[in-house]
């Protein structure tokens, strides 16, 4: 498998353990893997009244710094402008919105570890 290739099979996989997780949690997914010229949003879901942008960020370690890490300020500003242009092309109106972050660490052996971070910006 090519190192693009590995990329992309461990995001999906990713998104996929994070999706389940947070439906177990009681939300509801409204949209995955949404795109837009400005960029895409990994999960959109419902949380109660709340919407709730999610970036899902999957590493095998640490080595290039944690999931967590990732979310830069520069990252947050987009994910806000993000949500801001679902949800106008969407026509909703929810009484709140939300960033949330769902890091996954998946070694090489062993189970993966989930962190899910609510609210992050």
């Amino acid at each position: 498998m090519t190192t693009a290739a590995h990329k992309q099979a461990l995001g999906a996989y990713g998104e996929e353990l994070a999706a389940r997780h947070l439906v177990r949690a009681g939300m509801v997914v409204l949209d995955r893997n949404w795109r837009c010229a400005a960029g895409e949003i990994d999960l959109v879901l419902r949380d109660a009244q709340t919407l709730v942008v999610c970036e899902v960020k999957t590493r095998t370690d640490d080595r290039f710094g944690s999931p967590h890490e990732a979310i830069t300020p520069v990252k947050l500003r987009r994910l806000r402008a993000l949500a801001a242009t679902w949800l106008v092309a969407h026509q909703a109106h929810p009484q709140e919105v939300r960033i949330d972050l769902v890091a996954i660490l998946r070694p090489r052996r062993g189970p993966s570890v989930l962190d899910h971070v609510r609210g992050i910006g």
